[in-house]
């Protein structure tokens, strides 16, 4: 086999107009039941993704389907597993944490039309519902020019959409995975009020880049724990990528403001590390935010996706 980004789920490029994510856990009542149900949903969901994308043919539909560590062990005890796919333990540094959180299934669905985005899940719904349990539904939008919602310009450190296959998709260090990828899901909940009384200034020392231009400031101009710092890995001194496809989620007047994080990577171990780095050195933007969820998947290719609904992992 041969790394082949046609092959792959939508996990290396646009992050989208309207987003949702959802997870999902299983009922856990008749394993060879939900193993059945979960071939035939594979199966009708991408049949769902051609129909919508033939239906409304300029909505830009791009989605992928993942799989916990605990999922895969129950779907597909028999099968093989992914490398790096392992239960997401809950992080903790000197000041912050960041939580594991439940969730089996992953649906990570983007499109220019909200319509589009609704139909899909709607249809989904409609194979979902009777062997799983809703833990999270989130809607994110694009915010103006792609910043995040606390004003700057996101994924600026992401690898070039021309480069960025190779850093998100598995590749022949695990060949019955490859063209699969790792998706680490993280809901924050900002406290803006916080956020917004600093000064401009501050806010650019605190993310490390320019708020209008988006031009990185000079290290001495940085806060220590800046986000751009503190977010760094570096493995046998080569610094790592991942590709980032943040969104902001927002019920304004409740005050419900926040980001939803996703970052697609080959290797676990890279994203893990990015974390790591940023409990290790208190990155400024832990100390306006809640971390409410967050979760590792498995984002098979679509030819393992047939081999699914097929059932030939069981």
């Amino acid at each position: 086999m041969v790394m082949n980004p046609s092959k792959a789920q939508d996990v290396w490029k646009d992050a989208g107009e309207h987003v949702q994510f959802t997870v999902l856990e299983l009922n856990r009542k008749d394993q060879a039941k939900e193993q059945e149900a979960i071939q035939e949903f594979v199966d009708r969901y991408q049949a769902i993704i051609r129909s919508l994308r033939i239906r409304d043919n300029n909505g830009n539909l791009k989605t992928s389907l993942g799989f916990s560590s605990d999922a895969w062990d129950y779907l597909f005890p028999n099968a093989p597993k992914p490398k790096e796919l392992e239960p997401y333990q809950t992080l903790s540094g000197e000041k912050y944490t960041m939580p594991a959180t439940k969730g089996d299934l992953f649906l990570h669905i983007r499109a220019n039309d909200e319509a589009v985005v609704y139909e899909l899940l709607r249809q989904c719904r409609l194979f979902l519902k009777d062997f799983t349990t809703v833990i999270d539904e989130t809607k994110g939008f694009r915010y103006f020019e792609g910043r995040a919602i606390i004003g700057f310009i996101d994924g600026t450190e992401a690898p070039q959409v021309e480069d960025a296959a190779h850093y998100t998709i598995i590749g022949d260090e695990d060949p019955f995975f490859e063209n699969g990828s790792y998706a680490f899901a993280q809901k924050w909940r900002h406290h803006m009020d916080i956020w917004n009384q600093l000064t401009t200034e501050d806010q650019e020392k605190a993310v490390g880049r320019k708020k209008f231009s988006d031009l990185e400031l000079e290290d001495h101009e940085k806060f220590a724990n800046a986000h751009n710092v503190a977010s760094q890995a570096t493995i046998n001194g080569v610094e790592q990528k991942i590709v980032r496809m943040n969104v902001p989620y927002s019920d304004p007047v409740a005050g419900n403001t926040g980001t939803y994080f996703i970052g697609y990577s080959r290797y676990w171990k890279v994203t893990k590390t990015m974390l790591e780095n940023m409990l290790k050195k208190n990155d400024y933007l832990l100390s306006f935010s809640d971390i409410l969820s967050g979760q590792l998947f498995f984002i098979p290719s679509r030819p393992l996706l047939d081999k699914i609904a097929d059932g030939e992992l069981n």
